[in-house]
Order: structure tokens, then C-alpha cells, then sequence
């Protein structure tokens, strides 16, 4: 047996040694032990994230760029975690950038983007796209008169239509900002397919990787995106977003902040005392990643983040497979978004025939089964296929899911179906 293969059966392919790094699946509810099916909209933490956060709390907590030890403990910890993000994406620390949340940092960019921009200049949305992804663009409209175009969605195949899409990017086209991933449907976007086409027009391209990440590793300079934005909530870290932005546009987009603040790197695009503790935990959850591949004590933390997401990626198919096979088979179950032959994330959504999406979460969560419904803020997917305002039910599938668990959902939905 090979090396990387003694790495991938001693570690990644045991769920129970995973599950053990996560308290919240001790939990009980109604006497049913609790599964989670609700990652996509937020991950379990393990242990080793929350303690790295205490510790820097409990013994490290100060403002940054002071001469004294915890002031400079803290800029090396928001250092180090900018330089572990940094591997994570292929970056640079100094292209690493904080924030409240995705959708805030994605205003933020909107608005340091756009002051240049006007009636005739045009941003490229999709219709598959969460609307942090959409709305702070809009938003342009309204205070630029920029045009925001938004290329349709198949709703039979939950993909975007390329066709509508190439037609959407122009000569007057400064921005393609679409999402790797639907966070409602699951689907993969051939993010290399929309680079070309913004390339061709000389337009910039920010990725909306929150969905992808927890599922695909994602490299910058293979993707050849702008910007990239992530949230260390969907991949079992604090809930903080965190922004990759090109070293070049880094230092000449005029970010609004405060004129004592620094005026190169990372720095100058985060507004504020950031969220220091956040930052310690999402470097913490990638190292909490890469730590389920420890056996290899030679290998680089790129290296081995590769193995196990290689092996993730394989495990979380034959989870997708017994999900999305056992929901077909139930009468009255329609499924929504491609099968699992095509691209995409083991997060799967369905309706009910005469049950509300509300409902059926509620009736699983009393068999101990928790996962979200609605629209997920992609608003404009739901819209589409018609489901608006209820919505659909979403289950999606983390590092710590077990095929048991998936037949207990199958068998719940069953039983509510029938």
C-alpha cells in the first residue's frame, strides 16, 4: 500500500475518530441523538478551534501594534492566520484580508469598486447566486447607475445558462461576480468558464467561494480570480468572513477608512478593530482540517489539506449518492438541482408534495434531525422554480455525517411523505 493511501485509511476515512473532535454531536433532543444536517448554512465547531480561541482570549487578548507582550502576541496570531488562509487559497499573507461576515465584506468591496464606476459600466450577476453576491452590486445601481446584469438559471437543471450568460458579458462589462457554488442547490459553476469570458473583456472577477470551500479545495492562482470571499463558518471555524483580493488591486483600490490607518497590505481594507479571537479560530479550523491527515508528519500543510480533501471529496459522493437515491425513491419527494453524476456538493434540496418546508423541518428536527429550510438568502433561486415563499428543504453533508444518519433521514422523510 502506498504512503498517501496508509495517510487516507488511518485518518480521514474514520469518521468516529472525526465525530470525537465535535461536543455538539453528543447531543440529545426528544431522546433522539442529534444528526446534523445543516452545514450549509453553518458547520459544527471541534474542540480544538474553540480552544484556540479561549487561549488567545484568556492569555493573549490585546489591541495591535503596541510595545508590549499580548499587543504583540495578537499581531503575531493575525499574522499566522493570515499566513494559514493564505495556504489554504495559494495566496499571499498580504492578500489576505478580515471581516464581519462575507456579505459585509463584500459591500465593502462593492463600494470601493464602484466609486469609479457609472451608467457605463455593467457588473454580471446569476440567478443562482446568494444575494450576498447580488445585493451589494445592486446596490450600485442605485447609487452609481452602474447596470447589473443577471444571467439566468435553468430551473430544471439548476445551472446556469452559459448561453444567457455569454450573452450578459460585453465590452461595457468591468465585473464578473459569480458563486463557485449554490449554496441552495449544490451545484458546482464552471467558475473557469466565466474567467474566460470576463478575461476576453478585460473585466475583473470576484468568486463567492462560501459554499465551495467546505467541499473544494480552492486555489487562487489556478482559479485567476480577483477576489475571493469565504466565510469560516461553513468549514467548522468562528463565524468571521474572510476576503482574498489580488496583491495589486490590494494597494490601489481606495478602500474607505479611517486616515490613521495603514495604507498598504491587507490592513487598509479592514475598517476597525477586527474580530482578533475569529481570526485565531479560522486559522484553527483550516490546521483542524489538515490535522486529519497527522500521520504524515513530513508533509506541508498544503500537502496535506490536499489529501484530505482528495479523500472527503470521494466520501462525501457515496454520502450524496445514498442521500439524493434514497429521497428519489420516496413518492411525493421532488428533488431540485443536478443528480450526483454532475457537479456539485453533497447538498441536497426537495419539497414535500402538501407539506410546507417549515413543517417537514419541524417534524424531523423531533426525530433529532436538524436542517434548514426556506430560501438560504439565494432568494432568486426560489423565486425561479416557483417556490416562493416557502421554499425548499435543505440537507447537506459535513466531515462528520455517517451513512447511518442518512437513512435515518431518509426513513424520517419517509414517514412525513406518507
Amino acid at each position: 500500500m502506498s504512503s498517501t493511501s496508509s495517510i487516507l485509511n488511518a485518518t480521514v476515512s474514520s469518521v468516529h475518530k472525526i465525530r470525537a473532535h465535535f461536543p455538539a454531536l453528543e447531543r440529545v433532543h426528544l431522546n433522539q441523538p442529534v444528526a446534523y444536517f445543516d452545514g450549509p448554512g453553518g458547520t459544527q465547531v471541534p474542540r480544538q478551534v474553540v480552544e484556540a480561541m479561549a487561549d488567545y482570549l484568556y492569555h493573549h487578548n490585546a489591541n495591535t501594534h503596541w510595545a508590549y507582550p499580548t499587543s504583540e502576541e495578537t499581531d503575531a496570531a493575525i499574522e499566522k492566520a493570515r499566513e494559514i488562509c493564505a495556504e489554504f487559497l495559494n495566496a499571499l499573507p498580504s492578500e489576505i484580508a478580515f471581516g464581519a461576515n462575507m456579505t459585509t465584506l463584500t459591500f465593502h468591496l462593492a463600494r470601493a469598486l464602484g466609486k469609479d464606476w457609472g451608467p457605463a459600466d455593467e457588473i454580471v450577476v446569476t440567478e443562482l447566486d446568494h444575494h450576498a453576491n447580488i445585493d451589494p452590486w445592486q446596490r450600485l445601481a442605485l447609487e452609481r447607475g452602474v447596470t447589473v446584469r443577471n444571467a439566468r438559471m435553468v430551473p430544471e437543471t439548476g445551472q446556469i445558462d452559459w448561453k444567457d450568460f455569454e450573452k450578459s458579458v460585453t465590452g461595457r462589462t468591468r465585473l464578473v461576480a459569480i458563486g463557485a457554488a449554490s449554496n441552495a442547490l449544490g451545484t458546482i459553476n464552471d467558475v473557469s468558464r466565466a474567467v474566460a469570458l470576463a478575461r476576453s473583456v478585460n473585466a475583473k472577477v470576484f468568486l463567492d467561494a462560501v459554499h465551495f470551500v467546505p467541499h473544494e479545495l480552492a486555489n487562487v492562482r489556478a482559479l485567476d480570480c480577483d477576489f475571493l470571499a469565504m466565510s469560516a463558518y461553513k468549514f467548522y471555524g468562528p463565524h468571521i468572513g474572510v476576503l482574498y483580493c489580488k496583491s495589486d488591486l490590494l494597494e490601489t483600490i481606495g478602500f474607505p477608512k479611517l486616515i490613521p490607518s495603514p495604507d498598504s497590505g491587507p490592513e487598509r481594507s479592514e475598517t476597525g478593530t477586527q474580530n482578533q479571537e475569529g481570526m485565531v479560530g479560522t486559522g484553527a479550523a483550516i490546521d483542524f482540517l489538515a490535522s486529519l491527515a497527522s500521520d504524515s508528519a513530513a508533509a506541508t500543510r498544503p500537502e496535506r489539506l490536499r489529501l484530505v480533501y482528495d479523500e472527503m471529496h470521494r466520501r462525501s459522493g457515496e454520502l450524496l449518492r445514498q442521500l439524493w437515491n434514497g429521497l428519489a425513491s420516496i413518492r411525493r419527494v421532488r428533488l431540485y438541482g443536478p443528480p450526483p453524476e454532475f457537479p456539485r456538493t453533497a447538498t441536497v434540496s426537495f419539497v414535500v408534495e402538501g407539506v410546507t418546508s417549515t413543517e417537514v423541518a419541524r417534524r424531523l428536527a423531533t426525530r433529532g434531525l436538524f436542517l434548514s429550510h426556506g430560501d438560504f438568502y439565494a432568494a432568486t433561486v426560489i423565486e425561479r422554480l416557483g417556490l416562493a415563499p416557502e421554499g425548499l428543504v435543505r440537507a447537506g453533508c459535513a466531515c462528520y455525517t455517517t451513512f447511518e444518519e442518512i437513512e435515518r433521514f431518509i426513513t424520517g422523510v419517509e414517514q412525513i411523505a406518507s
